[in-house]
């Protein structure tokens, strides 16, 4: 799919804004600017294809999908901070050539130690595309959680919040993966929950833009998105695998975007009243594995299928997803100044930039993808918006 012709359905001018947001991002990573992506925010009434085209239950009225994104930024000085809490681990991933059937063995093709946990992986990814974190969680009194902060440091996230537990154990994952990229976790919970909304810092929290909530307590997360929204911080969750077991709802109806892939979004549509496929008050970004992305708004729907990868480890893609994704959104005014924007359109640089983000992580061995702005631009190639479907919903 492709625009045709010049204005807000074509991409004639694709290469040239490409150009432009190269540039920018230029700036970014060398410490002279900040960007921010702006897309068209006004409300449209009809159903159509990024290509233009109008779908059969809209009408093909006068105004057309926005195919050819505004990549330049309107906030030179734009440097999100975020606060990611949730989860920290210390992460071994196992490779091998076939998982062992019961009472079975199997050589280990590669071992690596790193850092994880989604909260963690997050907040590291937003500090490679330029922002800043800080990471809100509980690690153990052991060589493990020392480790882990340590390497969170190193990467320039600021760990000062976090809850050393002397009580319990770092949680620690194994991720076995074999050859076809079937996977198998082992994990205990150890220290990962033992923090609360109460000692997170309350002057934290009013400096920050924005709280990105991974799996925990469903106390905490409620609490933690409530004072968020009395500091008029926006709030993102991405609950994880556990959403149809655990009682989230409150933290749910405080957030503004949700981060689901396409099970637990089936998960959360029968366990609760919120049907992630169709929302009706907040934006929903479901990943579809190598099937790319949506996002879902009360407005409209933009997709992009993803990008062509030699996958060897999708541990961690989901994070770096929501990663690129919270790292392009952010820094665009048009999106954030009023919560999220229910305008599918403003989306489409923050979708390209979390598949681009994903796809990266799914080449990484660890859970804990290196992501760059030079990397995303490699991934994206120079026409990344052709594969964008947009949907306008009356």
């Amino acid at each position: 799919m492709s625009g045709d012709g010049p204005g807000r359905d074509g991409t004639d001018d694709w290469e040239e804004e490409l150009a432009e947001w190269d540039e920018e991002v230029s700036e970014w990573e060398a410490g002279e600017g900040e960007d921010s992506v702006a897309g068209d925010g006004a409300d449209a009434d009809v159903g159509a294809e990024a290509d233009g085209s109008a779908s059969e239950d809209g009408g093909g009225d006068n105004d057309p999908v926005d195919a050819d994104p505004d990549l330049e930024p309107e906030s030179a000085d734009r440097v999100p901070k975020v606060i990611s809490a949730g989860h920290i681990n210390w992460d071994v991933t196992i490779h091998v050539d076939q998982l062992p059937e019961p009472d079975g063995e199997t050589r280990i093709d590669l071992l690596e130690q790193s850092g994880g946990g989604s909260a963690a992986n997050v907040a590291v990814g937003l500090v490679g595309l330029g922002g800043q974190s800080v990471v809100y969680g509980s690690v153990g009194g052991d060589e493990s959680g020392a480790l882990a902060l340590r390497e969170l440091a190193s990467a320039g996230v600021d760990p000062g919040q976090v809850l050393v537990d002397a009580d319990e154990p770092t949680s620690v994952k194994y991720a076995i993966v074999d050859g076809g990229g079937e996977l198998l976790m082992l994990a205990n919970d150890g220290a990962n929950e033992s923090f609360t909304a109460a000692e997170l810092d309350r002057d934290t929290l009013t400096a920050a833009d924005h709280l990105h909530l991974t799996g925990q307590q469903p106390g905490t997360a409620a609490a933690l998105a409530t004072a968020a929204a009395e500091a008029g911080t926006t709030r993102s969750f991405d609950p994880g695998r556990r959403v149809g077991d655990r009682e989230f709802e409150a933290a749910l109806h405080a957030t503004d975007v949700l981060f689901l892939n396409a099970p637990e979004a089936d998960a959360l549509a029968d366990s609760t009243d919120i049907d992630p496929w169709e929302p009706d008050d907040r934006v929903v970004a479901i990943k579809l594995g190598e099937e790319g992305a949506t996002v879902r708004t009360p407005h409209g729907d933009v997709s992009h299928p993803g990008f062509d990868v030699d996958a060897v480890d999708t541990v961690g893609a989901g994070d770096a997803f929501a990663a690129g994704f919270l790292g392009a959104a952010l820094r665009d005014p048009e999106i954030t100044r009023d919560g999220f924007s229910h305008d599918p359109r403003d989306y489409q640089v923050p979708l390209l930039v979390g598949n681009a983000c994903g796809a990266i992580a799914a080449e990484t061995v660890t859970a804990r993808a290196e992501l760059s702005w030079e990397r995303v631009r490699s991934v994206m190639g120079e026409s990344p918006e052709s594969d964008l479907l947009i949907e306008i919903r009356v």
